[in-house]
């Protein structure tokens, strides 16, 4: 591991590092109330040298940390390429840094790799005093349509509490993530499908509440939430109350209408997770048939008939692009669970359940440019 295989760009109060080796973000840190708050998950192997150089295990793995992007998302059977694509596995290079012209920096990464034919270009800008993380992926060219996600993960040592914006309904796939014993378990039935969040079925017959984490213990699962269509913003906030913050998952429903909850908790037993995984939540952003990977997402399917997108058409002449917004939040005192969240012009406004509010900058017309 050298230093060349990292990227950081910072602004006031925020900075993010990027792994090159796989375009996963190894650092997402921001400064409120005199406290760094860094709100992402990275895999306890990362630094670990029997893992990170065994290219055995796809580089998705072993380089597992913070958000990445999915091109596929899940399964590349249409295309060869690892589990959730080139654009989490293969190496990317910088491009340029450029200064944004409101304060701040944006820097440009090629991927090394191409995705139907088409050069991809991720995007990040951090602004001064903003606690988040704007991400842009471009693809220039290329034809045909792939599902497409945003992979990022948070960590609850203690527990906590989970919301969204407004969704049509849950469901588990045909199967669960690990269906051989041997190798993992799961708490979820699958398949299924719910409207009450709260009430998400179990293979025991019981209800899991998947507003609250842990939803049960040495356990993987996989949820999908079909968002509104109603929402203008679509969101997620996971409050941490050990770690006094709150992260925060921000999109437009447009580019991402599908939230996945991916609940890693101790739940495989093999390399490199051999149990030791704990805490997970991944809350990912995807216009994805979730689950089925790149065929299935392509093809016509229970959502896509329902006019749910579930890939992204690609233009052999020019540019399309999906955005998203990761960011963390200080959690105010005697906050337990986020119930609303609402952009304004330059700031975004929490509401917890209780009615109490709290406000931090925000560039609202970044989702809304990239509908």
């Amino acid at each position: 591991m050298n230093a060349t295989d990292f990227h950081t760009i910072e602004a006031q109060g925020v900075k993010a590092t990027l792994d090159l080796r796989g375009g996963h973000v190894r650092v997402f840190a921001t400064e409120q109330d005199g406290r760094t708050i860094e709100p992402l998950h990275t895999a306890p192997w990362v630094d670990d040298r029997a893992i990170y150089e065994d290219e055995s295990l796809d580089a998705n793995l072993r380089f597992l940390s913070g958000d990445f992007f999915c091109a596929p998302f899940s399964a590349a059977d249409f295309e060869p390429a690892p589990p959730h694509g080139w654009p989490a596995n293969s190496t990317w290079k910088l491009v340029s840094v450029e200064a944004h012209p409101k304060g701040g920096q944006t820097a440009r990464y090629e991927l090394e790799k191409r995705v139907l034919g088409a050069k991809v270009i991720k995007e990040f800008t951090l602004r001064d005093g903003h606690p988040f993380l704007y991400e842009r992926h471009i693809f220039v060219g290329g034809e045909g349509a792939v599902p497409v996600g945003n992979h990022a993960m948070t960590r609850f040592d203690a527990g906590g509490r989970v919301s969204f914006s407004p969704k049509r309904f849950g469901m588990t796939p045909d199967t669960g993530l690990e269906p051989d014993p041997a190798r993992g378990r799961s708490v979820l039935a699958y398949p299924s499908r719910f409207e009450d969040l709260t009430k998400a079925p179990r293979a025991d017959g019981g209800t899991a509440d998947l507003t609250t984490y842990p939803i049960g213990s040495r356990q993987e699962d996989f949820v999908a939430l079909i968002e509104d269509s109603k929402n203008i913003l679509g969101w997620a906030a996971a409050v941490r109350p050990d770690k006094r913050d709150i992260f925060v998952s921000l999109k437009n429903p447009a580019d991402f209408p599908i939230t996945m909850m991916w609940f890693s908790n101790g739940g495989r037993d093999y390399a490199p997770w051999n149990g030791r995984h704990i805490g997970v939540l991944g809350l990912e952003e995807g216009r994805t048939y979730a689950g089925y990977g790149h065929k299935a997402s392509i093809a016509p399917n229970p959502w896509s008939e329902a006019g749910i997108p579930t890939a992204l058409t690609l233009d052999p002449a020019g540019e399309v692009e999906v955005r998203n917004v990761i960011g963390g939040v200080a959690l105010p005192e005697g906050w337990t669970r986020v119930a609303s969240i609402e952009a304004g012009a330059s700031e975004l406004v929490l509401t917890d359940e209780a009615g109490g509010t709290a406000s931090v900058p925000y560039d609202a017309q970044f989702l809304m440019r990239g509908a």
